[in-house]
């Protein structure tokens, strides 16, 4: 047996032991568009130019189960081919081939996205990224590091920090995803706060259009004023518009002094003047800034076996400050949080400096996604919305959806208004979906808020983007997919309706 069919085989099996087949949902209807299906010719093309082991075939009703689904379970493709090419020039003879032959390709990095992005809606082709993995260089002088697509982003970091650098961008899906998936998402994570996004954080791209043509937008500079900005039109995009196969990001120096502080708070109101107070009295060096609220800690700690340095609040906050100087910070941070105490904000709180004890109040937020997971099933919803707004939503959920959800809570990144909501039972239920769904987004856009904030669009907000994007600029971003994509072929069905 290869490496990977074994590597499919385990994960078949483990998706079947753990979650049970029942729990893979397909609640959705859509009919294929009018592609080419695939053939022994065709086959027999790819393995020609890769390698036949780097074709995976359907030999069973099960074998691509791992590639099919996604990281939440609740979107099914059926696809019955998956291609894993090595290098870029091996992409770009495959987009020309299916191009000319108008047969659908569904690009997938990690798939660790929460919209159905990464998974096939019928039968398209998956491209697999995961052997473009090469870190190519890291210069720690300017600060510039290139890479393939498919580094993980977890070893992509590791790799800087030998140079004393650190890449702008952390999530808690970091020791599977790929850092072209989080440019095709534009992903924004724990320190957006402190980074900011993607897009000005990249500085170039090596892209493959659908016609085969290799784009290189590649550049060592943070100013190349030459023209377009044409990076932007991929970042972000979804594989919709062409597939990420190289980048070059400005990372930051490694911070040799960093502290965490977790405290509880009584109130939103609270919350609100605790952000406001860390913004005014932290400045420079606050790096992180989240919430959680008390059903979102009970998660982690109940289903990871945690243990939470404070009792129990109705909300949280973990602040994150990193510095050059360890005394100048504890100075700053314990001001900050002696004031935050003696207005009665926050009532109580730890504070470390020491790396594990860091490690393991990260792990407190970290690890929520998943143990909500681990309730059952699990509706996600990224938003944004106007900070004094943030947190409203979630009891007006919690009584919109009564007795059908197990759990209803929210937490995210304070620092740039993007709440993670999320609904929880036992097993999948439709009634609850269709309960969700679209009140959710409604609710969202009379806040003047995003559907999106920073997991894309996908298959399962599609036909959401009404409620953030304008006719005039949804007819737009079809043109612009029309002028790149003319037939279709990049990951069909996702983004635009």
């Amino acid at each position: 047996m290869s490496i990977m069919y074994a590597r499919v085989s385990v994960l078949k099996t483990l998706l079947h032991l753990r979650f049970g087949p029942a729990t893979i949902k397909k609640h959705y209807n859509v009919k294929r568009n009018n592609y080419a299906i695939v053939d022994d010719k065709d086959v027999n093309f790819f393995g020609s130019l890769m390698g036949a082991q780097y074709v995976l075939q359907d030999a069973g009703t099960d074998d691509l189960l791992c590639y099919n689904v996604d990281f939440l379970r609740s979107v099914r493709g059926n696809s019955k081919l998956v291609l894993r090419p090595g290098t870029t020039q091996e992409i770009s003879e495959i987009l020309k081939y299916c191009n000319k032959r108008h047969l659908a390709v569904c690009p997938q990095g990690g798939n660790t996205g929460l919209v159905g992005g990464a998974v096939p809606v019928c039968d398209e082709i998956i491209l697999s990224m995961a052997r473009l993995n090469k870190v190519l260089n890291i210069d720690e002088i300017t600060g510039i590091a290139s890479c393939e697509a498919a580094c993980i982003l977890e070893n992509f970091d590791a790799k800087a920090r030998e140079k004393g650098l650190v890449v702008p961008i952390d999530l808690g899906a970091k020791s599977s995803c790929h850092i072209g998936g989080n440019l095709s998402t534009n992903a924004g994570g724990l320190r957006v706060l402190r980074y900011g996004n993607l897009h000005g954080s990249v500085l170039g791209v090596e892209v493959v259009l659908a016609n085969g043509t290799i784009l290189d937008l590649m550049s060592n500079f943070k100013k190349d004023n030459t023209g377009y900005h044409l990076k932007h039109l991929f970042i972000g995009s979804e594989g919709t518009l062409g597939i990420i196969t190289k980048l070059a990001i400005l990372c930051q120096t490694v911070s040799s002094s960093v502290h965490v502080a977790f405290v509880g708070l009584n109130s939103f109101d609270s919350v609100l003047k605790t952000f406001l107070n860390a913004k005014r009295y932290l400045g420079e060096i606050l790096s992180a800034c989240e919430l959680i609220d008390e059903r979102s800690l009970d998660a982690s700690v109940k289903q990871y076996n945690l243990k939470s340095p404070i009792e129990n609040y109705p909300f949280h906050m973990l602040i994150e400050t990193s510095g050059s100087n360890a005394i100048h910070d504890s100075e700053k941070l314990n001001f900050f949080l002696e004031h935050c105490m003696n207005s009665g904000d926050i009532l109580n709180g730890t504070v470390t400096n020491e790396v594990n004890k860091i490690q393991e109040i990260w792990k407190l937020r970290e690890l929520i996604p998943t143990a909500l997971i681990r309730d059952g099933f699990c509706f996600k919803y990224d938003i944004s919305l106007p900070l004094r707004s943030f947190y409203d939503i979630v009891p007006v959920l919690e009584g919109h959806v009564g007795k059908l959800a197990k759990r209803v809570c929210g937490y995210g990144h304070l620092g740039d208004s993007n709440l993670h909501l999320n609904v929880s039972c036992e097993e999948y239920s439709r009634e609850l979906y269709e309960r969700i769904e679209p009140f959710i987004y409604e609710h969202t856009a009379k806040l003047k808020g995003s559907v999106s904030a920073e997991h894309g669009i996908g298959f399962t907000k599609k036909n959401y983007l009404k409620y953030s994007k304008s006719s005039e600029a949804i007819t737009m971003m079809r043109e612009v997919k029309k002028l790149l994509d003319p037939s279709g072929i990049l990951n069909p069905y996702k983004v635009l309706n």
